[in-house]
């Protein structure tokens, strides 16, 4: 070796030093230093090149803040998550309403076949490189600068990530530089599995089956395969992982959440396929597992067109929803240091939080857990679908300002529902509604109405019985008065009731007696009852109005409202906030709201008990008894019914121990107050109407949950409540004077209020009757037509039962008062001046009739025989008995009497000229035969009139019998 080495070394000396190689010594020396020019060169000009492009790096991201690892990690992890709502029992409804639906998971939650086929295709050295892949990032540089047509892309998932979370889609140089410095500092402050469930939280997946926008392959599963992420298969995987490079060209579902057709769906099925290519070059899968995903028919697993929970459930979806971000706002205020309550007075910061708050609950992936019974509400929801009686739907033609063209509204007779727990204060249902479609407004919690006569219980009778002014059986004035511009009226225009006990009052839903009852307290301001009962809308006037008594608020209350506080009388009298939302909880778990009940006292458990007991009589033989006689089942309900004016609204309430179910329909047409007093001969009266409805959904519950609505339990009194006796008519201890008149009565009282004031109504009287109204005669009135002796109403009773609103004291004890029997009432009235106008007789066979007087103060009318000139009393009749008198032969007149004794002149005469002028009624042959019994006498069989024998003998023949008869006549 080292002799060739030698011998090598000698041929390349001689071949240096040869004069013959002098040319090829040059050649090569003229090379080898242009080839060291060139490289110098070339490497100067990569370095020139390099420097440039350093450079011009370093000018694109020189005001790049450089975020610290807090700043950027709060930026990547900020993404926005859909908010679910769910029944009771943590039943899933669905997802709030938003731009970008995305359900949140973790990486071991995952198919690694679904992560292997990302890798696959989108970042393949994912595992290797430091957040950037540099010959991708030149490749795409080169096919930019060169505008070719075909590019490759060169994102890494970091960047991805980078450019989803913290930068935008913008396309720039700047944006491209930014993108791979933050990448690279990411890289630092992330592991690779979090920056990978990162970027399958975040990536959009185009379309779900309801139509709406995805991202994250979690929702991407969920709602185009109905099927977790750790649950895919291999071809499952590839379509969802082939999906991001065009989400909306790939996705099988359109943005009405219909599945594409056949072409349309060769897109994302072709994408797959590549996907599947892919993950076998890299091996990720083997031939086998290729062949057997790429023959699979993907599209039998798209699931069927999903329908939103709006849809399903567009009232509660909303109102969830509504709830939702008033709760979170306050949460939101609290964190800045604001007291909520602030929000009550002002709406430009309440506004301002609803707005943070609608934000925060579309983005952060709350869990939202409420009250709502599902099955109760389902069947509440049929039950009101299913009723065909609400009334006419109407119709207006309006013109659309945007196009001028003309559309065609329907008006139906709209309805709301509620139904809460009494002693929890849980909404367990309601109904929103007749179509979501025509109105969106939420009837049982939006809707502000007249509650009607609802209302008496909770303003009038219940705080009158806490003040200890009334008990369940107390006298009540259902007597007309009138005010400057208002007369109010019954529901029947002409009743007057007079003095009636508070569980008829509040049975027949009389309104005469609560507008006094409530003028009798005013000056207490039972008004801030309501405010305990929590109604919002009480404006300063109603604390002035009377007619807020009988449901005239200002502005008026909703059904959820007007059924809350009915709880309280089944609570005794407890008032505990009705809630529709549980709890709240965030993406990690955490609670951070969960309702807190509290109880506030409103009424005494002595008022709270006989409210319901006296309630009781509105469905045993009141306005309720239609709904009662419909139930299919039997608890301790007790209830009130309202109407408001013109049957604009009308209303029905009704509890036992565990539930309260409040019921409303109207028409909601501003235009036109339209009334549903209209069609009753098809939808039935709209009392009516409501009864049925009422007990429809009531027994619809009942079905859901016989143990809850059905209960057994009763509503029993507390030891307060006693059973006192008091005079009917007053409502004070029984005098002597009201013992023997009969009118002791015995009713539920609170026994720190028994009556112990001597009752002081009664009054020896003497009075008249004039059309029909008892007057206390006069000195000067001719005692025949006086009741002697009588009891009277003392007039000092009268004036303190009126009140200050006044009315006719004669219209406590009408006719038709189970008390007029035993006590007259009397009133004052003023006689005209002068004679009464005479009257006009006429003659029918025997009879003689006369006109009624037209004086008002006429007492009666005297029938006068006139013979030769002399008149003398033939009959006297009082006024109120029929106008017409039997009379023999003879002349005869008629006068009117007045109060005050004067006769008005004479009548025409009237003649009868002999017996054969009357007109007998055929006498049967009994009573001529004197049959034994037929004739009343001295008590004698067959006695007659001239007290004949036994045997009824008649010994003056038939002009006896007529005379008899005259006289039967005349008596």
């Amino acid at each position: 070796m080292k002799k060739r080495i030698e011998q090598l070394n000698e041929k390349i000396e001689l071949l240096s030093t040869s004069e013959r190689s002098r040319p090829l010594r040059i050649g090569i020396r003229v090379v080898w230093n242009l080839s060291l020019l060139f490289l110098f060169i070339i490497i100067t000009g990569f370095v020139f090149v390099g420097a440039v492009g350093a450079g011009y790096f370093a000018s694109l991201v020189k005001d790049e803040h450089l975020q610290t690892k807090e700043e950027m990690l709060s930026q990547i992890y900020n993404y926005e998550e859909t908010s679910e709502i769910y029944f009771a029992n943590n039943i899933y409804i669905g997802k709030l309403r938003t731009d970008l639906e995305r359900r949140e998971t973790t990486l071991d939650q995952v198919s690694p076949l679904l992560i292997n086929a990302v890798l696959a295709t989108e970042d393949e050295y994912f595992r290797e490189h430091n957040g950037i892949v540099p010959k991708a990032v030149l490749r795409g540089l080169l096919q930019d600068v060169l505008s070719m047509s075909t590019q490759t892309g060169g994102s890494t998932l970091t960047q991805q990530l980078i450019k989803n979370q913290i930068l935008t889609n913008e396309v720039s140089y700047e944006r491209k530089a930014r993108e791979i410095l933050l990448a690279l500092r990411l890289e630092k402050f992330m592991t690779k599995d979090e920056i990978l469930e990162t970027y399958l939280n975040i990536i959009p997946y185009g379309r779900n089956s309801s139509g709406r926008n995805i991202a994250g392959v979690e929702t991407a599963a969920r709602g185009i395969f109905g099927i977790s992420a750790k649950d895919l298969n291999l071809p499952q995987a590839a379509y969802i992982a082939g999906i991001p490079q065009s989400p909306f060209a790939h996705t099988p579902f359109t943005q009405y959440g219909k599945l594409k057709d056949e072409k349309g769906l060769q897109k994302g099925i072709e994408r797959m396929e590549t996907v599947l290519s892919r993950m076998l070059e890299v091996g990720y899968i083997t031939e086998s597992e290729y062949n057997e995903a790429i023959s699979y028919d993907i599209t039998k697993d798209f699931r069927e067109p999903e329908q939103l929970a709006r849809d399903n459930y567009p009232w509660l979806t909303y109102e969830l929803e509504n709830r939702a971000i008033r709760i979170i706002a306050e949460i939101l205020a609290e964190k800045d240091g604001i007291d909520p309550k602030r929000f009550e007075e002002e709406d430009n910061l309440l506004k301002k939080y609803e707005i943070l708050a609608d934000r925060d609950i579309r983005s952060s992936g709350y869990r939202i857990y409420s009250t709502i019974d599902k099955e109760m509400y389902d069947a509440m929801q049929e039950a009101a679908n299913n009723f065909n009686y609400y009334g006419h739907t109407f119709t207006r033609t309006e013109i659309d300002p945007d196009s001028g063209e003309e559309y065609e509204v329907q008006i139906p007779v709209q309805v709301g529902g509620m139904l809460i727990e009494n002693k929890t204060g849980k909404i367990l249902s309601f109904v929103g509604g007749r179509d979501f479609d025509i109105s969106e407004l939420n009837y049982s919690t939006q809707a502000y109405r007249s509650n009607g006569s609802t209302m008496k219980p909770l303003l009038a009778y219940g705080p009158a019985m806490d003040y200890g002014l009334i008990g369940a059986g107390s006298p009540v004035v259902d007597v007309k008065f009138t005010l400057p511009g208002w007369e109010p009226k019954n529901y029947l225009e002409n009743e007057e009731r007079g003095i009636m006990p508070v569980r008829e009052a509040l049975a027949h839903s009389q309104n005469l007696t609560a507008l006094r009852l409530y003028d009798s307290i005013l000056d207490q301001r039972p008004v801030t009852y309501l405010e305990k009962l929590g109604f919002s809308k009480i404006v300063p006037v109603d604390y002035e109005s009377i007619a807020i008594a009988i449901g005239a608020m200002t502005v008026g209350t909703t059904v959820e409202e007007n059924t809350n506080a009915y709880t309280a009388f089944a609570n005794n009298g407890k008032f505990v906030d009705a809630y529709m939302i549980e709890k709240i909880v965030d993406v990690d778990g955490n609670i951070i709201y969960e309702h807190e009940s509290e109880a506030v006292d409103v009424y005494t458990p002595e008022t709270a008990y006989m409210i319901t007991d006296a309630l009781h009589d509105v469905l045993e033989y009141g306005t309720g008894a239609r709904a009662n006689s419909l139930l299919k089942f039997s608890s301790d309900f007790a209830a009130k019914t309202g109407t408001s004016q013109n049957y604009r609204d009308v209303w029905f309430v009704g509890y036992n121990p565990n539930i309260s179910l409040g019921l409303w329909m109207g028409y909601d047409d501003i235009k036109e107050a339209r009334s549903l007093n209209q069609f009753n001969n098809t939808y039935y009266q709209p009392s009516t109407r409501v009864n049925m409805l009422w007990a429809n959904l009531m027994n619809a519950v009942y079905d859901v949950n016989p143990e809850l609505i059905g209960t057994s339990e009763k509503f029993t009194p507390p030891p307060g409540v006693v059973n006192a006796a008091f005079c009917g008519i007053s409502g004070l201890a029984p005098s002597d004077a009201c013992t023997e008149a009969g009118l002791v009565k015995s009713d539920l009282f609170n026994k720190n209020f028994l009556p112990t004031k001597l009752d002081d109504s009664l009054i020896q009287s003497s009075t008249v009757m004039i059309d029909g109204t008892a007057y206390e005669a006069l000195d000067s009135t001719p005692r025949e037509f006086v009741t002697e002796n009588g009891i009277g109403l003392n007039p000092d009773f009268i004036k303190r039962m009126l009140g200050r609103l006044g009315g006719d004291g004669s219209k406590l004890l009408p006719k038709e008062s189970s008390l007029s029997e035993k006590v007259v009432s009397t009133a004052t009235l003023e006689p005209a001046n002068g004679n009464p106008p005479a009257v006009t007789a006429t003659l029918q066979g025997n009879i003689i009739t006369w006109t009624k007087s037209a004086a008002n103060d006429v007492i009666g009318y005297r029938v006068y025989n006139v013979t030769n000139g002399e008149r003398t009393i033939f009959a006297t009749i009082k006024d109120g008995e029929e106008l017409q008198y039997t009379i023999g032969n003879g002349s005869y007149m008629v006068v009117a009497v007045d109060i005050t004794g004067l006769e008005s002149a004479n009548s025409n005469p009237i003649t009868i000229e002999d017996p054969g002028d009357i007109n007998l009624p055929e006498l049967p042959g009994d009573v001529i035969e004197g049959e034994p019994g037929t004739n009343p006498g001295n008590g004698n069989n067959g006695d007659n009139h001239n007290g004949g024998n036994n045997n009824g003998d008649n010994e003056d023949g038939d002009i006896d019998l007529i005379d008899d008869l005259i006289n039967q006549g005349r008596n």
